[in-house]
This record gives structure tokens, sequence and C-alpha cells, in this order.
């Protein structure tokens, strides 16, 4: 195949090709906002955790809260990377 043929093919391949991170970015989301969001998670599951044991809840359930919520930060934080590289594409 010649090198015009590729850049076409590749062209169109890109076009076809499912981005999600292109999809969130064309709705506004910026890398900002995930990251925004990955250290409000941390604070939540923080608060969270506290009123738990201010409830007198059993300890194991007030930890299950915590690490529910904790868990959301990384995810926040990898979709911020995500959007980020589609920034600068």
């Amino acid at each position: 195949m010649s090198s015009n043929v590729k850049k076409e093919v590749q062209k169109i391949a890109d076009k076809t090709a499912w981005n999600p991170m292109r999809l969130v970015s064309s709705w506004g989301v910026r890398s900002n906002h995930a990251y925004t969001a990955g250290l409000l998670s941390v604070g939540v599951s923080l608060a969270t955790w506290l009123v738990s044991r201010g409830k007198n809840d059993a300890k194991s359930q007030s930890d299950r809260w915590g690490i529910f919520i904790g868990q959301w930060a990384p995810t926040f934080f990898a979709l911020g990377v995500g959007l980020k590289l589609e920034e600068e594409s």
C-alpha cells in the first residue's frame, strides 16, 4: 500500500472508531473537572467514614462505606488523565 492510502485508511478508521474520551470531552467535561471530582471524593470518603463512626455503626460497616466511596477517586483521576490526553491531541 502506498503512503497516501495508509493515511486515508487511518483517517477513516479514526472517524469511525468509538472513543469514549472524545465523547465525554465533547460534552464539555475537562480533565480539571475529573481531577476536582477525585479530590472531592477523597474528602467525601473521609466524611462518610466519620459520620458512620459517629452513629455508632459497626466498625466494619463504617469501613465499607469509606472504602466504597474511596474507590471513586482513582476512577476520577484515571478519567482525568484520559481527558487530558484527549485535550492535547
